[in-house]
């Protein structure tokens, strides 16, 4: 996992979190943080074993810790984490296919549109990441009803 650490120490990672920690000190909506990534790269990498699918695990956290690395930029946060994805992972020793992999995952992370599975892990292991059914800020939540979980899953 020392690429994903590479991720994780990058300068500009670094700073994207800190922003979006600023950002959303006072949220009272799920938080885009590093508690959040973790649980979507470990509940992704469940349903990888689940399935027996022959993903890396590094590369599913990868994707899991810049997913959301985009959010308050001047562009959509699935398509700035794309960006984002293309500068540090070269950077952090990822080759071309897989940087190109998990910025595809990451752009359409937002849409339940995903044409390759790697791709619809993410998406799914975001929003099972959600503790909808508990959550204090439910009544305020602009999700819709058919995103948010209702019950424990994974």
């Amino acid at each position: 996992m020392q690429r994903c650490n590479n991720i994780y120490n990058h300068p500009v990672y670094i700073k994207r979190t800190k922003t979006i920690a600023e950002k959303e000190k006072d949220r009272i909506f799920c938080p885009h943080n590093l508690s959040h990534a973790l649980d979507v790269a470990r509940i992704g990498y469940i349903m990888i074993l689940e399935q027996g699918l022959d993903i890396d695990k590094e590369l599913f956290y990868s994707a899991a810790l810049l997913h959301d690395a985009g959010r308050y930029s001047d562009k959509p946060h699935n398509e700035s984490g794309a960006d984002l994805a293309k500068l540090i992972m070269p950077e952090c020793g990822f080759s071309e296919s897989e940087t190109e992999c998990v910025s595809n995952a990451i752009l359409g992370h937002r849409c339940n549109a995903q044409t390759d599975i790697f791709s619809k892990i993410l998406y799914d292991a975001d929003k099972q990441s959600r503790l909808c059914f508990c959550c204090n800020a439910q009544d305020e939540c602009y999700w819709e009803q058919e995103k948010r979980n209702h019950t424990i899953s994974i």
